[in-house]
């Protein structure tokens, strides 16, 4: 007496090779929604920081710039004088230290 199989189940054996199944998916169509029809709070851009990050970061860069400066100053011969080698330096990694804390600092909301 043989048995039926379930309908999910499939045995292999040597002498029937597997048989491919086939699947289809269903593609339903994206609803395209006009400028008119959307809200003014999805129309606004969410910018990745806060105004007050891009404010230090302006600041930084400033600050950045000011220590280069510094360095130039220097009447030394290649920059070998105090401005070269220690003010403008410490200036610079300041304004780098700024740009760090500006973009870690958490946005106010």
């Amino acid at each position: 007496m043989a048995k039926d199989k379930p309908a999910g189940s499939a045995t292999l054996t040597r002498d029937e090779p597997a048989k491919k199944t086939v699947t289809t998916s269903v593609v339903t169509p994206k609803t395209t929604t006009t400028r008119s029809a959307m809200s003014d709070s999805s129309r606004s851009i969410a910018l990745p920081f806060g105004r007050q990050n891009y404010t230090l970061m302006l600041a930084g860069i400033g600050i950045i710039l000011a220590g280069f400066f510094i360095m130039s100053l220097d009447k030394e011969e290649f920059g070998f004088g105090f401005l070269g080698l220690t003010l403008g330096p410490i200036v610079v990694m300041g304004g780098f230290v700024l740009e760090f804390f500006a973009i870690l600092a958490r946005p106010k909301a």
